[in-house]
C-alpha cells in the first residue's frame, strides 16, 4: 500500500507534456499578453532600426528624398576617400587604448584604498562614485571646459605660481588628453565592481604570504591580480565598449565640431555630424555598422586573449 501511494504522487514521465498539451487557447493567449510589451518594444527599438541602418548603409539618403541603393559605394568613400573619417578612428583608438587602461588602473587602486579603510567607508565610497553617477552629463562636461579654458581656474592657478597659461584646448594632442583624464576620472562604476572583488579574496592568501616574507608588490603580483583577472576582464570589455561609442563629452568640449584641427573628433561625433549636420544618413548608417563590427572584434580578441592571463579557480589555473 506505501508503494502503490508513493507512485501515485510521483509524477510520471510524459506528464508534463501531456500538462502542456491541456492548457486552452486562452492560456496560450495570457501568456502573449504578458509579454507582449517586451516583444514590440523589441521589434519597434531594436530589431526594426538594426535591419533598416543595414539597409540604409547600402543607399544613399538624405532624410528629405527616398533612399537610392548606391552599393558599396558608402563603404568604399569611407575606407579610401574620406581623410577625416580615418582621423576619427585614430582619435577614438587614441582614446580608448589610452584611457580604458588608465581608468582600470585608477579605479584598482581607488579600490584597494577603500578596501583597507574601516572607518566611514560607506560615506568613502559614495564620495568616490558621485563622478560616475554624474560624469557623462552635460552639465560636467561644461564644467571641464570651462575648468580647462584660457582663463580657466587651471590656468588661473598657473598665473598665481608665476607659471604661463596653457591653451589646454588650442592643441589637438591635449585637448584629447583632456577628454581621457575626463574619462578617467569616471571610475566609479568600474572602482565597485573592483572593490567587491577585493572583498572576495580570502585573507589567508595573504598571511600566508606574510609568513614566506612576501612584499607589498609580490603580494599584489601574485595573488590581487591573479584572483581578481575575471573581474579585469569583464571591466575591461565593458569599459571598451562604453569608449568605443563616447559622445557627449566630445561634442561638449570641442562644440559639435572636433576642433582644434579635428584633435577630439571621435568617431561617434564624426558619425553625428555625418548624419544630422551634413544630413548623409546613409553614410553615417554605414560607420554604425563598421563601428559595431570593430567593437565585436575587439571584444572577441579581449576574450581569446583572456586564456593566457584570467586565471579561473574552477580550471585549475
Amino acid at each position: 500500500m506505501h508503494t502503490e501511494t508513493i507512485k501515485k504522487r510521483v509524477p510520471r514521465f510524459g506528464s508534463g507534456r501531456r500538462l502542456r498539451s491541456q492548457l486552452t487557447l486562452k492560456d496560450h493567449l495570457t501568456g502573449y499578453a504578458f509579454i507582449s510589451p517586451f516583444v514590440l518594444g523589441f521589434l519597434m527599438f531594436t530589431l526594426i532600426p538594426i535591419g533598416a541602418s543595414f539597409y540604409l548603409s547600402f543607399t544613399d539618403y538624405d532624410l528629405f528624398t527616398t533612399p537610392a541603393w548606391v552599393g558599396l559605394d558608402n563603404f568604399t568613400e569611407m575606407f579610401t576617400g574620406d581623410q577625416r573619417y580615418w582621423n576619427s578612428v585614430k582619435v577614438t583608438f587614441i582614446y580608448v587604448f589610452a584611457g580604458v587602461p588608465l581608468r582600470l588602473a585608477f579605479a584598482l587602486f581607488i579600490a584597494m584604498m577603500l578596501n583597507n579603510a574601516s572607518k566611514l567607508i560607506g560615506v568613502y565610497r559614495t564620495t568616490f562614485y558621485l563622478p560616475s553617477i554624474i560624469g557623462g552629463s552635460v552639465a560636467v562636461a561644461i564644467m571641464w571646459r570651462n575648468l580647462f579654458g584660457n582663463e580657466g581656474a587651471v590656468n588661473a592657478i598657473l598665473t598665481t605660481m608665476g607659471l604661463e597659461p596653457v591653451g589646454w584646448f588650442a592643441d589637438p594632442l591635449a585637448a584629447l588628453w583632456m577628454l581621457i583624464f575626463l574619462s578617467v576620472w569616471q571610475f566609479g562604476s568600474s572602482m565597485l565592481i573592483f572593490l567587491a572583488g577585493l572583498k572576495n579574496i580570502p585573507q589567508s592568501y595573504y598571511e600566508a604570504a606574510n609568513v614566506d616574507g612576501a612584499n607589498a608588490v609580490q603580494r599584489f603580483f601574485k595573488i590581487t591580480l591573479p584572483l581578481l583577472s575575471p573581474i579585469i576582464l569583464f571591466n575591461a570589455v565593458m569599459q571598451t565598449i562604453a569608449a568605443f561609442q563616447t559622445f557627449v563629452p566630445a561634442y561638449i568640449i570641442s562644440k559639435g565640431e572636433g576642433t582644434p584641427m579635428d584633435g577630439t573628433l571621435l568617431y561617434s561625433l564624426y558619425l553625428f555630424r555625418q548624419a544630422f549636420v551634413f544630413f548623409e544618413m546613409g553614410y553615417a548608417a554605414a560607420m554604425a555598422w563598421v563601428i559595431l563590427v570593430a567593437i565585436a572584434i575587439i571584444t572577441a580578441l579581449l576574450f581569446l586573449s583572456s586564456r593566457y592571463w584570467v586565471h579561473y579557480e574552477s580550471k585549475g589555473g
